[in-house]
């Protein structure tokens, strides 16, 4: 009787989950763990106005959001555009029906921890409905183009290497562009790039709000979407050796955003992973012949524990048990928990986000997120942002704090948003999230798109008194997995052109070293199939590694 009671709730789950538009599970929080009563040593606070990031994000109407289109935002991305040795920032932005010249991108130089708004004179005023950035040396030239995804044409804007960037428009197939990846998956030394799309939107025949069964969120009218909407799919293009791209594979049925390219099942070739929103999400292998394989299921990796496929959005890639391999973690909608798929070996995964207490905050539609070690202990910690797509709806704010979840070790996380400082408390509606060292005093910050508002970057002020590594790979390295050895432990960190939710946290890898005085060695598995050991000598510095140097 009781294996019934469960059987009908499900199914009851179910069918309330596709009478609307977004999958969600209605979860109830998890109980909370007893507090640690460890400290923590880190303090959040958003400098952005005070260190000149002043820009405004655009995503079509505030107070109402009539189509799906409106309801996104964007990606964020720290970018060395100039190899000054500082992060410099770029965000994406949208516009508003019927308003061409609204919105338009930002680039903002980085000055040695101030910024200085520089994107007339680089020549990236370019304006539509962007979604997404991905980073990547397309000719090889030393200097990182940035590829911007939109709804019509996309974008790369290629680095001259004098400062600025000369604009190359790709066909419009009015198709809605969201997430994309840089990667090497031939191993030609060619740059490659993947392209995710979201729905099939077209603005003359988008049902308007309360119209259809989709088009409804817990029986009040809400855009439509994207479940009864047209699905996206991907695009996989060739690189040719001459900077310009091929078609080499297109692959349609499901809703997808961010992208993550690199090694997933330690063969030495990059694969490709995909957060995908109300339908399961999929692992691409690569069959080391120019093809893929989707096994999302086989792998673990396409549903969260029950089998049901979720509103994914966000995806982070790091070794959060420290055990030398790569696990992700993927933000999903309100009413269900976030997914912390931890790698088992031989590319399959498990989804231990209930073990590790990462299921104590299912309230908020989750977008950003980063397996990042803000106290430089060793650890990577968990910092997820949030923000509903429905500006005006009873009992469900619009804007929501951040989350930041300090790891424990041996594989539990707890929730210290309440003591990690103004940052994290603030509350928006946002969108994207990267995270890298802005101001090079050696710990992590964030950089944060918030909806209609201004962007959010939160400097870390650490106590913690704890050492660090950073790690800059020749070529950009994209697709490569590092991994450090200290203190009898390994820890596994990659090189993306794409995470969080559709944006990307520059070259440099950052590892915590705790009190170690030393490191016992790295090792790079380069995207070429190549793998070499590198000494390291001192630590808190940047090391720079050129591939073919180091002991294979």
């Amino acid at each position: 009787m009781r294996d019934f009671t469960i059987l009908i709730a499900s199914l009851a789950l179910l069918a309330g989950a596709f009478a609307q538009g977004i999958s969600t599970q209605g979860a109830a929080a998890a109980a909370r763990m007893k507090p640690s009563g460890r400290p923590f040593g880190v303090k959040l606070t958003d400098v952005a106005a005070q260190v000149g990031l002043r820009a405004r994000f655009v995503s079509g109407g505030e107070s109402t959001k009539k189509y799906i289109l409106e309801a996104n935002g964007n990606g964020v991305a720290f970018l060395d555009y100039d190899n000054d040795g500082w992060d410099d920032i770029f965000l994406v932005n949208g516009t508003q029906f019927g308003a061409a010249q609204a919105g338009g991108n930002y680039l903002f130089h980085n000055e040695r921890g101030r910024f200085v708004d520089v994107t007339r004179r680089a020549g990236m005023t370019h304006t539509g409905w962007g979604s997404g950035a991905c980073v990547g040396d397309v000719d090889r030239d030393g200097f990182d183009d940035v590829f911007v995804t939109y709804w019509g044409a996309n974008v790369l804007f290629r680095n001259t290497g004098k400062g600025g960037f000369k604009e190359e428009v790709w066909p419009d197939k009015g198709e809605w562009s969201t997430g994309c990846s840089f990667l090497d998956y031939d191993r030609d030394g060619q740059l490659d790039l993947v392209v995710t799309r979201y729905v099939g939107f077209e603005l003359a025949k988008a049902p308007l709000p309360g119209s259809a069964a989709n088009c409804q969120w817990k029986g009040a009218p809400v855009f439509c979407g994207p479940r009864g909407l047209p699905t996206g799919g991907l695009t996989l293009y060739r690189g040719k050796g001459d900077g310009t791209f091929t078609e080499a594979m297109r692959r349609e049925g499901f809703y997808g955003f961010t992208t993550v390219a690199t090694d997933l099942n330690e063969d030495g070739w990059t694969d490709i992973y995909i957060a995908s929103d109300s339908s399961p999400s999929l692992f691409l292998r690569n069959n080391r012949n120019g093809t893929f394989t989707e096994l999302g299921a086989e792998t673990g990796l396409a549903f969260n524990e029950h089998g049901y496929e979720q509103g994914g959005m966000g995806v982070a890639a790091g070794d959060f048990d420290n055990d030398g391999r790569l696990d992700l973690i993927k933000t999903n909608f309100a009413g269900d928990y976030p997914n912390l798929y931890r790698n088992i070996g031989g590319g399959i995964f498990e989804d231990v986000v209930m073990k590790a207490g990462l299921a104590v905050n299912p309230q908020y539609v989750a977008w950003g997120v980063g397996l990042v070690d803000f106290d430089n202990d060793g650890w990577l910690d968990v910092f997820q942002v949030n923000g509903h797509v429905f500006p005006r709806l009873a009992g469900e704010p619009y804007a929501n704090p951040r989350l930041l979840y300090r790891n424990l070790g041996g594989g539990k996380f707890e929730d210290v948003s309440t003591i990690a400082g103004p940052g994290v408390a603030q509350r928006a509606s946002s969108r994207g999230a990267a995270f890298a060292d802005f101001d090079n005093d050696g710990d992590i910050d964030v950089l944060i798109m918030n909806m209609h508002e201004g962007p959010s970057l939160l400097r870390n002020d650490s106590t913690s008194g704890n050492g660090w590594l950073q790690v800059l790979l020749s070529g950009g390295g994209l697709g490569a997995v590092v991994t450090l050895e200290v203190g009898g432990r390994k820890q596994a960190q990659t090189v993306l052109s794409q995470t969080s939710f559709l944006s990307y946290n520059g070259r440099r890898l950052h590892f915590g070293l705790g009190k170690a005085a030393k490191v016992d060695g790295l090792t790079v598995a380069w995207p070429s199939g190549r793998t070499e050991r590198f000494a390291v000598e001192g630590v808190n510095k940047l090391v720079r590694l050129e591939e073919g140097t180091g002991k294979k």
